[in-house]
């Protein structure tokens, strides 16, 4: 499995709008690309602004597949002057 974990922090002032985008794009991931198995959205309750972000894919196929939807590209245009920071981490799952 491929791992993506994404770190952001959000401008203040654009909290209330990066969420809703961020949330339907994980919807939307999760509901049309087979090869998407996790997308999940967090946040830290005391510092808002930072928000994380897990996902897991068949493989980097899949996650390619990922950048290429239009939600994809159309979500990632909408929120990238809300984003002050974005640092992204590729893994393979292991398992036992």
């Amino acid at each position: 499995m491929y791992v993506i974990a994404v770190n952001f922090t959000i401008h203040q002032e654009s909290l209330s709008s990066f969420m809703p985008l961020m949330l339907e794009n994980a919807r939307l991931s999760r509901e049309t690309e087979p090869g998407c198995r996790r997308f999940d959205v967090c946040f830290d309750p005391e510092q808002p602004e930072q928000i994380f972000l897990y996902e897991i894919y068949d493989d980097r196929t899949a996650f390619e597949a990922h950048l290429a939807t239009a939600h994809f590209k159309s979500i990632d245009n909408s929120v990238k002057a809300m984003v002050a920071a974005k640092v992204i981490h590729v893994y393979e799952l292991a398992n036992d």
